[in-house]
């Protein structure tokens, strides 16, 4: 009683310290997820340029529910934020360029889409109708955002039509072009040549530090800029059966071969129950002891498990083959059925008419045209049945002409009646003429395949409950055990192996060989975790995974570690060529040579576009200069692609002069038409951006 008349006396001061901690927790929850950090309403920027969170989140809800196979959350966020960047690039682009979509640019990007122009509803005499298309939604109002939807997806489409035509049309190429190429190719050089190769020195003789790689990373940031990233090195305990779990199923299917004594407690006798060798229903017993139901299929040799195919094929009817593994399965067959010619193999000819189901018809004909034609094809056939191929490739309307007309293996029923009926009904080698809906066919029966019926009683091998709560525990201790020690030391201590570091960006949803586990990647780049933190996670179909974040790459140059394979040999042949250069001395090219310890070569009608100097490779530079320096004059050394050159240029000739360049210009037109693919990508290196995707648990 003295206890709840204290309460009383103090229920106001009880109220407040309930309501100060409730009010703490909401603003603590508010803060933790961003409702007072003004850049939780945006996705992310770019150029200054806000992308909303919520616009974003529908975007992706809708790419979503699009039902796009194989689609993850993941890659329909990616997707989606990918969409976005381009468009506030290009939108800015065309602010910059003054580019406005009119009525008619609009309304032929309506003609051209398929559920407004394409749509009967909307169509007059086949043909899009403008005035029918806002007629009917000014008679229903309630679907007006649709248009507004539309209508600004159709000027965003036609400003960027528009767009893309001015940089195409950007990309002209001129006639001095057309010359320069023609001149790259044609004119030509005879050159003496003094080369030392980089390969000459060793690679352990020349040093390159860590400090070098940076430095030259500095001076080409562009070329090495990397994106934040983290490295995640972990452990794998797979949940996978243990020894005692294969043996205890194998001990159950051996048991299934012959009869067993089984204790009925219903009767309280024992009863003999037949084995699956003299089962008098092998179907009824493979479904009643199998995890995999009985197949009724006939099964052609080569569909049979590699390993056992012979055994298999090879069995009596009714006698029984195994135990044998099966991938997962612990397995035992048994031969009930075999079936001559099961499966048939036939190449074919289709000649099409007018009105029959083929798309893509070579020419047109009627359908008295397409027999004529047919039977002549088939008496070829039958007079050189080894020309069929060729006559097939040559005029066969379907696809597989590229084939000679195989169509591969196939069982009954799983051609056209007609077609069906002549394969399955004639012997190997025998050529004949159907006609089905898709036209007339001259058939070339070229295989035949005897096929089993098996009754197979398999049960798969998988972890026992038992096995299952070993690992689960074995998993925990070791999260617990590596947060508190070396991750290392105590994976060596539980026989277990640390996978290597996997490298992943914030939003990457691909982590090693557990494959996709968007959870670890977020987990990797969350605020609360720091490098040295260890966590578990389970994984369907795998196991446990026990993770550590290892290392914290911020956005900005690559780390060194992964810059070493590209910069380190450029830095190493660049201290080679000092090297090299040091000892290229003398007043002539033999001199040269002879300090170098190399012989002086020769290379005859190079030309810029085909630069390959024997004995070293492909060295445009090289041969551009042969150019430039002048006859018989000795160069300064020259640091190519695999050496140092010192060259003497002995014959230049000149390409005769053409009247025009077209054929040349036509060359290089050919090798800019894609380059506007490039004006992205390239806006996007440009360009400031922030991506704020993974502070909204994506």
């Amino acid at each position: 009683m003295a206890v709840l008349q204290k309460i009383r006396q103090r229920s106001l001061l009880l109220i407040l310290v309930i309501g100060f901690s409730l009010l703490a927790f909401i603003v603590q929850d508010l803060y933790r997820k961003g409702g007072f950090n003004e850049t939780s309403k945006y996705v992310g920027t770019v150029n200054g340029k806000d992308i909303v969170f919520e616009d974003f989140r529908i975007k992706v809800s809708n790419l979503e529910k699009s039902g796009q196979q194989g689609m993850t959350s993941t890659q329909a966020v990616n997707r989606v934020w990918d969409q976005e960047v381009s468009i506030a690039l290009v939108t800015a682009e065309f602010e910059k360029l003054g580019i406005h979509a009119s009525e008619k640019h609009i309304l032929e990007i309506f003609k051209n889409d398929q559920s407004i122009g394409q749509n009967q509803m909307f169509q007059t005499n086949g043909t899009f109708d403008l005035a029918k298309f806002k007629e009917y939604f000014k008679s229903n109002p309630e679907q007006a955002q649709f248009v507004k939807d539309k209508e600004k997806d159709a000027e965003l489409n036609a400003k960027y039509q528009i767009y893309n035509s001015l940089v195409k049309g950007g990309m002209y190429t001129t006639d001095a072009e057309g010359k320069l190429k023609y001149e790259m190719e044609a004119n030509k050089v005879n050159m003496d040549y003094v080369a030392v190769l980089y390969t000459s020195i060793k690679d352990e003789d020349v040093k390159i530090t860590d400090a070098e790689i940076t430095e030259y990373m500095k001076k080409n940031e562009k070329k090495y800029k990397a994106e934040e990233s983290r490295e995640v090195e972990y452990v794998m305990l797979e949940d996978k059966a243990s020894p005692e779990d294969e043996n205890e199923v194998k001990t159950t299917v051996n048991a299934l071969l012959d009869q067993r004594v089984v204790y009925n407690q219903a009767t309280g006798v024992n009863d003999t129950l037949p084995g699956f060798r003299g089962a008098a229903n092998p179907v009824e017993f493979v479904n009643e002891n199998s995890d995999v139901p009985y197949d009724s299929t006939y099964v052609a040799k080569k569909d049979l498990p590699a390993q056992f195919a012979d055994q298999l094929f090879a069995l009596p009817a009714g006698e029984v083959f195994g135990p044998y593994m099966n991938g997962n399965l612990y397995c035992i067959s048994k031969v009930i059925g075999r079936k001559a010619g099961a499966n048939a193999k036939a190449s074919h000819i289709l000649i099409s008419y007018e009105g029959t189901q083929v798309p893509n018809k070579k020419e047109k004909r009627t359908k008295e045209q397409a027999k004529a034609k047919a039977e002549q094809l088939l008496a070829q056939a039958l007079a050189n049945p080894s020309s069929f191929f060729i006559l097939a490739m040559t005029n066969s309307d379907d696809s597989s002409a590229q084939q000679g007309g195989d169509l591969g293996y196939f069982g009954p029923n799983q051609m056209v009646k007609p077609f069906n009926d002549f394969v399955f009904n004639s012997p190997v080698g025998k050529i004949g003429l159907v006609e089905t809906d898709f036209g007339f066919h001259i058939i070339n029966v070229t295989d035949k395949q005897d096929a089993i019926r098996l009754a197979t009683i398999a049960q798969k091998i998988e972890p026992s409950e038992a096995t299952t709560d070993k690992l689960y525990t074995k998993a925990v201790k070791f999260e617990m055990d590596a947060n508190e020690k070396d991750f290392e030391k105590v994976a060596k201590a539980a026989n277990l192996t640390v996978n290597p570091s996997v490298k992943v960006k914030m939003m990457d949803e691909q982590f090693g060989a557990a494959g996709n586990q968007r959870q670890i990647v977020r987990w990797a780049f969350d605020s609360k975790t720091n490098v040295g933190d260890v966590k578990r996670f389970e994984v369907v179909n795998v196991g446990n995974v026990i993770a550590k974040l290892k290392k914290v790459n911020e956005k900005g140059l690559m780390t060194v570690e992964d810059a070493k394979p590209m910069v380190e040999p450029i830095l190493k042949n660049k201290k080679k060529a000092e090297k090299i250069m040091a000892k290229m001395k003398g007043s002539s090219m033999q001199a040269i040579a002879a300090a170098s310890g190399v012989a002086v070569q020769q290379a005859i009608d190079l030309t810029v576009e085909n630069a390959n100097i024997p004995n070293a490779g492909f060295e445009r530079k090289v041969v551009g200069a042969a150019f430039a320096i002048g006859l018989n004059k000795v160069s300064a050394p020259i640091e190519g692609n695999a050496g140092v050159y010192v060259i003497k240029p002995t014959v230049i000739t000149k390409a005769p002069a053409l009247k025009d360049h077209k054929d040349y210009v036509a060359k290089v037109k050919g090798q800019v038409q894609g380059y506007s693919g490039r004006v992205i990508p390239a806006l996007k290196e440009e360009a400031e951006i922030e991506d704020n995707r993974g502070k909204f648990n994506y």
